[in-house]
Order: C-alpha cells, then structure tokens, then sequence
C-alpha cells in the first residue's frame, strides 16, 4: 500500500512543478536556517567530557574581606593558593588537580625554525587521569614530580608533529623559557570544548599545547596569562601570588557519588568554619561545589546570541511552513475533482488522508536534502567568522538525523490541516459539477 501512496505522490508532485518546488524552497529555507543555528548551539553546549562530567566538581569558597560583602555574595570563580594547596592535601577525592593557565617561549631545538609562543597549562599529576587526557608517547608525570618540582613537560601530538615531525620525543629535551625540561609523554589529539576547566581563558579557546608541574612552572618563574582577583593592599604583582590575597588557581575534584559530592560540601563548609575562627576569612562560609555541566550553565558559556539566532531561525520555519501549508492547501482543493471521483469509486477518507501525507512527506524529505545543503553553506558561513568558537561548527551524525527527522515531520505537520480539509470533499458534488 505504501508503494501505491508513493507512486501516486511523485505522479502527483510532477503534474505541478512549479507549487511543488515553491514547497520544496520554503520547507528547505526553513530546515536550513534553523538546523544552522541548532548545530552551532548543539556544538557549544555540549557536555565536554561526558564520560565522567556527573563526577567532576568544582569548589568554590570566599576568602575575601568584608569590602563589598552582602547577604548576596557569590563566592569567587578562583581559589587563593593557600586554599588550593589545603583542598589539594586533604586529598578527599578519587583524584583532584590544582591549575592556573600561562603562555611559554618555546626555543625548537632546529636551527631552521623560530622561536614561537604556546599556551601552557600549569598543574599537578592527577589533571590527566582525571581528566582521561590519552597519550600515544609516554606518560603524565606523578605527585613525587609535583613535590620534587621536576624539570619534565607533557606536550601535544601538534607540538610533537612541529617540532620532532611525529616521532616519539620522549627523553628528549624541550627548550622552555629558557630552560631544558625533559619530555616524558606525548598527548594524542585531545580538545574539551568548551574549555570547561578553565573558563577564566577564552571559553572555546585552542587547546593548550604545553603542560608542566604547577610547582616547577612558579619555581621556574613562568609566565601565566589567567586572571586574578586580589583585596585589600597586598595587591598582584605577579611573582608573589602564593602569598597575596588574590584567588588565582582552578581547582577540580573527582567525587564517584553523591554521597561522596554531599561530603565534600560539608568538608568546604567546616574548612571555612575554620579558617574563619582561626581569622584568615572574614565572611561567613559561602561555598559551592557544581558538577561540569552545571558550573557551565552557572558561567552561561552558551554566548546569548546564540541563542538569539536560534529562536529567530525556529520563528523563520514556522513562517515556512504556514507558506507550505497555504501552498499545500492550494494544490489539494484544486485536486478536489479527482479526489471526489475516488471517494465515489470505494476509496475512504483514511485512504485519501494517507495518501496526501506521504505526498506532504516526500515533500519534506526533498526539502530536508536542500535544508542539509543549506546548512552546509550556513555552517561553512558560521566557520568564516572572528568568533572563537566558530572553528567547531561542523555538523555531526546526530545532526545529520536530526536534520531529515525535522523536515519530514515539521511537513506532515504542516499538511495535517490540507490533508484533512481534502479528506471533506463531498462525492456527489464533484461528480454533479463535472
């Protein structure tokens, strides 16, 4: 029955060309459009590492002084290094890291290339199997590395492939602002977007290509280039921030449940019972503790014009299919001679409603393979852009599907009404009027 429906569809759809490609256009503007901004969103706020995110926190407390302070206060986004160093030795997770962002002069040991700037990442041995970072070369380094402030850096394949051409570096030396730290390990092709772990720099930012114990990278004097939040009159000079009041670190914590989760928050809470008896905060306890997707939609990482662009593309296929449904109405009723003449000849009006909706869905799958091509020059559009995260827009597998799912069903949808309003044609009056 469904070849018939079909076969009288695409008959159908040839004997008026030109409504059917006005069909065609409208579902395949709409389709594009939307599926445009839905991929761009889709990209953007999508879970980063979704293999363990319900089990990575973040905590948060205030240690600042009372300039400022209302019932209100949210507790900065950093932590100090005092209280970084104290969540880090407590060890009260599977594994936790403490971490700040820098930017390193890199001196190839090859006469024939220049010397080049890498973002770096400063921070201690559980960062990579907390975060499940894959090697192809080596190995990360150990808490005996943090303690020892080793001389040793974890690179990425990209920095591997620039300067050792993709061979297996490990062992060799790495010229680092100055310095020679020996590469123990080489990171395979990985890039968390967003940056979730350190949203202080750019949210979408390239990755970091250089990774060195937090400890040696401030023994080392090495430059950072995340922000900072000080008070009072210490101030931020930069080289002293281990004992400024400035929240300056990132800290992440790896907690397997809930149970564990709800501990911990206690723990945050009575460490600033603590510090505050002991007068080093002077605000009552104010901490959190959010899971990766939370404490992304806690920064709203999703840029608000992106969302924008989303529902005006939603607002734009509705507009496209209140045209298709006209359209659609429009070529129906002029079939209402023809139809009429099956209804007298034993055909029901469930036969003839099946019918014009596979006829409305052929459509939508027309007009979802000219959305599909649209959102392909949409997104190419998307990728041309200054916008930071404009490199990820690529339509994935999921999207794909979605993309056919949409337009076949938005197009049945929008010849429910026509469908239903041929399906009314009275028999004998068709048959009286030819």
């Amino acid at each position: 029955m469904f070849a018939y429906n079909l076969e009288m569809a695409l008959r159908s759809l040839k004997r008026n060309r030109a409504l059917t490609l006005l069909m065609v256009l409208a579902i395949a503007l709409g389709i594009g459009s939307s599926m445009t901004t839905l991929t761009v969103l889709h990209v953007l706020s999508g879970d980063p590492i979704p293999e363990s995110s319900t089990q990575l926190y973040y905590p948060q407390m205030d240690p600042r002084d009372m300039d400022g302070y209302t019932s209100t206060s949210k507790p900065p986004d950093q932590l100090s290094y005092p209280d970084g160093m104290a969540l880090l030795k407590a060890a009260r997770g599977t594994h936790q890291a403490l971490m700040t962002g820098g930017a390193v002069p890199i001196q190839p040991p090859q006469s024939g290339i220049e010397p080049f700037i890498e973002d770096a990442r400063y921070t201690t041995a559980d960062f990579f199997p907390m975060f499940n970072v894959p090697f192809i070369f080596g190995h990360a380094w150990a808490s005996p590395d943090d303690e020892a402030k080793a001389r040793v850096v974890v690179i990425t394949r990209e920095l591997n492939d620039k300067i050792f051409n993709g061979k297996d570096s490990t062992g060799q030396s790495l010229r680092v602002n100055g310095h020679d730290l020996r590469i123990i390990g080489v990171i395979d092709n990985w890039r968390p977007n967003p940056h979730f772990y350190d949203l202080n720099m750019s949210t979408y930012s390239e990755k970091e290509n250089v990774f060195v114990p937090l400890f040696t990278a401030r023994d080392l004097k090495l430059e950072r280039n995340g922000s900072s939040d000080c008070w009072g009159n210490n101030g931020n000079d930069g080289e002293h921030m281990e004992t400024a009041d400035c929240v300056w670190l990132q800290f992440w914590v790896q907690l397997d449940s809930p149970a564990k989760a709800a501990d911990y928050k206690q723990f945050l809470i009575h460490y600033s019972q603590e510090q505050k008896a002991l007068g080093r905060f002077q605000r009552p306890p104010n901490v959190a503790l959010r899971n990766v997707m939370e404490w992304l939609d806690y920064n709203k990482v999703v840029p608000g014009d992106v969302r924008l662009q989303v529902w005006l593309a939603l607002g734009f296929l509705v507009v496209c299919l209140v045209n298709t449904v006209g359209l659609m109405l429009a070529k129906f009723l002029r079939r209402a001679s023809e139809l009429g003449v099956r209804r007298a000849l034993g055909a029901s009006r469930r036969v003839i409603f099946t019918q014009l909706l596979v006829e409305a869905g052929l459509v939508g799958l027309v007009g979802g393979v000219a959305g599909l091509l649209l959102s392909l020059v949409g997104l190419w559009l998307v990728r041309l852009q200054p916008s930071d995260y404009a490199s990820l827009a690529h339509l994935d597998l999921s999207m794909l599907l979605a993309t056919f799912v949409l337009a076949v069903s938005a197009t049945l949808v929008a010849g429910l009404l026509p469908a239903w309003r041929a399906c009314q044609v009275v028999p004998a009056l068709q048959l009286k009027s030819n």
